[in-house]
This record gives C-alpha cells, structure tokens and sequence, in this order.
C-alpha cells in the first residue's frame, strides 16, 4: 500500500499483510493436522511434529514469489517449502500428511479471516475513541450557537454540539453493524476442491467444525468459495464509516471555505502564499471516502462467481479489500486527530450573525407572528420584509416593523434573539450521550 501516511495505514496494512497471512495459513495447517489425527484420519504422531514444526517454521516471501506468480495463490509454494524443510528435518514421513483435503482458497480465506479478527479490533477501538471524543466535543459545545446551513445557504440558529451529535450517531451504529456482522464473517472454510467436501472422506462436517472449535471460529452453514456475501457486507461497512467520515470532513472543509470560525486541525502550509494553512487532514478524509464508495463497486461486481469457484472474481474482491480496509482505517485515524482539535473563533462565529441582518431569523418571526395574523399571511408578511431586507441591505427586524402594525406591541427581542430558536439541540446532544452510557 501507499507509504504516503495521509492514504496509508501502517498498523491495518501490517495486520493484512503477506508475512501476516502467510503465519496463520501454516497454524491453520498445524491445526487442520491435529483435528484430522483427533479424528483418526492422520497418525497422531504425525500431527504432533507437523504442529511442532509449524512453530519454528519461518520463510521469506521472495521465495514464494515466483511460484505465486505461476499458481496465483501462494499456498502452492509454501505448502512445498514446509514440506521440503520438514524433510530437511527428518520428518519427510511426517509431511506427507500436511495439507490433506483442504483446497488452496479454503486455507487462504480462513487465514484472512484470523487477520480480519485482528483488524476488526482495531477498527472497533478507533470508532470507540472516535465516538467518544465527538460526544465529549458535541457536551462541549452544547450552548455554541451556529448558523445552520442546508443547501449550502444559512438556514435557522443551531448549536455546534447538535451538528457533532449528528458525525457521531452513525458511528454509533456502524459499531453496531461490526458487533451483528462477526458472527456470519468469522466462519472457517474447508469445503475441499469443488466445495462438498469429498476429500474428506465422509469425515468433512466433523473436520470442520472441530477445526472452527480449535482456531476459535465458527462453522459456516455452507461452503462460502463462491458465496461472498458476508465479505461484500464488509466491504459495504468500511464504505460506510469512510462516508461517515468524509461528511464529517466535508462539513469542515466547507467551514474553513466561508470563514464561519470553526476548525480543526493544524493544517498544511503552501510551497507559494505564506498566508494559506490548508485543511489536509479534511481533505484527506474525503477522498479517502471517496475512494471507498468507488471500491465499494468491485466488491459487489466480484459477488458474480462462476458455478463452484472462479479465480478472476476471487482474485478481484481480494485486490481491493485490503485497500479499502487500510482506507477506512486511516479515514479514521484522521477523524480521531480532528475530532479532538475542534475549536470555535467566537468573533468569527459572531459575525456570521451580524453579515446575515436577522435574516436567517424568518422562520421565528413567521412563528411569533403567526398568532396575530394565522401562519399563512405571517410567512408573506415575512417573506416580502426579507426581500426588501436584502434588496436594500436593511436588517429584516427594521423591515418587519414597518410592515406590522402596532409594532411595539411584538416582542421583537424575543424573535431575534438566536439562543431561543436553536429548539431541542440540547436535548438531542444528551441522548447521544444517555446511549452511550447504556
């Protein structure tokens, strides 16, 4: 992967790796060997030093290369190295047991599974982190009143605590889609060359779910080589939280933009105007979610297998779901390190208000008004002050009152009074954090 650290993710990409795989593709052997002899399959003794030699036995990937290059899988080759250096041991009888029934993809989809067990955890942990420094932000910034925007125009007073509740509630459930998933991912596979288990000789279901017992894993209810759904969902779960991320990342991004006195970060400089500190940890976060959305595809293409197995879609789904897993974690490593440098520049903020003449105010004076003269009649009453408010740079309370009569009988402090129009903000930011604690 990438060594650039914005796209890259050391840690993930460590846990997926070829060294990595490679480890718990020989226990996954050592462990098929000790089931097998449990069973009465293989000599006991045989399982024993296959297991020992597992242990101790180590190779370099450059020597697997070439061979890998030729099988497409690399368990060919090391399955051929094992073997030889047992029998460098003294152990060729022994070896003649390794490997007996398993196909190449049954071995090399458990192993990922041993690893995404591993990435997972740490994907868990960063969203954990992540949803707790945006609930101890969103806490933080409860009563800091914002203009709300939708469709990229103000729209009503809000406060930055309930815009941060609304980053971090689908984080929430996206630990929740993990938690639901784990049991339909962590399956093992070991369903032999055509998926029926025939080299098992009559003894596959008990191989299997002995071998799930023994390496910690379930049984998966059917032979999954061409069933790739629970990898798809996956795959649809870290487009997700990089989605989730990115809208987080957009929202900033758009604040630095106009200026409105939220930020986060400390940003890049420029090779040129010593004046710019970039938002790079923004924009890296969208376009980590960009790509995702755009991975997300292959994945789902790759679902389309041939009859019992097929190498291209396998191959395919295999190539873009370590990118996307090192993707979504590094989407959220940034999204940790910008959640907890959120900061409000309170005269930016302010003048946000004062640019804006009351305007952004329209739909409280249309609800206060509306008792007078019935909602209809109070939003044209309002709707025709904001016109000539903007057409002649006039704040929209000296509109209002010369189309109102008795005007001083209107509570218009009330009605332009931000902090009594942000509605139940503090309210949604306490239940984000009562279902935290529950």
């Amino acid at each position: 992967m990438t060594e650039n650290p914005l796209f890259g993710d050391h840690q993930i990409g460590r846990l997926l790796s070829d060294e990595a795989r490679y480890r718990d593709m020989v226990q996954i052997e050592a462990a098929l060997a000790s089931v097998q002899a449990d069973l009465g399959i293989i000599p006991e003794e045989s399982a024993r030093q296959i297991a020992k030699f597992a242990k101790s036995f180590r190779v370099e990937g450059a020597i697997l290369a070439e061979r890998t290059g030729l099988d497409g899988v690399p368990v060919p080759a090391l399955l051929a190295e094992f073997r030889k250096q047992m029998t460098e041991a003294g152990l060729g009888d022994h070896a003649e047991y390794v490997h007996r029934g398993p196909t190449s993809q049954d071995i090399m989809d458990t192993a990922f599974v041993l690893c995404l067990q591993r990435t997972l955890a740490v994907m868990d942990e960063r969203l954990k982190e992540l949803i707790a420094r945006l609930a101890r932000a969103a806490h933080e910034h409860r009563k800091t009143i914002i203009a709300a925007r939708t469709r990229n125009r103000i729209a009503t007073p809000t406060t930055l605590g309930c815009r941060i509740a609304g980053w971090a509630s689908p984080l929430i459930r996206h630990r929740q889609r993990l938690s639901n998933l784990r049991p339909r991912l962590f399956v093992v596979s070991l369903a032999g060359a055509s998926g029926n288990l025939s080299a098992f000789e009559g003894h596959g279901l008990a191989t299997e779910a002995a071998l799930a017992k023994r390496l910690g894993l379930g049984a998966a209810g059917a032979p999954w080589h061409s069933a790739r759904d629970n990898l798809a969902e996956l795959a649809s779960l870290m487009a997700l939280i990089s989605g989730s991320l990115g809208k987080m990342a957009q929202d900033l991004l758009l604040s630095a933009q106009i200026d409105e006195g939220i930020s986060a970060g400390s940003g890049g400089g420029s090779s040129t105007m010593p004046h710019k500190t970039n938002p790079t940890l923004q924009e890296a976060v969208v376009a980590l979610a960009r790509i995702n959305a755009g991975d997300l595809g292959h994945v789902m293409d790759a679902m389309i297998h041939a009859q019992e197995r097929e190498g291209s879609a396998w191959f395919r789904e295999s190539l873009v779901l370590e990118r996307m897993f090192v993707t979504a974690g590094a989407g959220l490593r940034h999204g940790i390190r910008l959640s907890g440098t959120i900061k409000v520049d309170e005269n930016r903020n302010t003048r946000v208000f004062t640019d804006n003449r009351g305007l952004m105010m329209a739909e409280a004076a249309s609800l206060v008004l509306a008792d007078r003269f019935g909602l209809a009649s109070a939003r044209d009453i309002v709707k025709d002050a904001c016109r000539v408010a903007v057409a002649e740079g006039r704040p929209l309370k000296e509109a209002l009152v010369a189309r109102v009569t008795d005007a001083e009988s209107i509570d218009w402090d009330r009605i332009f009074d931000p902090a009594g129009w942000i509605g139940e903000s503090e309210a949604l930011i306490d239940r984000l954090l009562e279902s935290l604690e529950g």
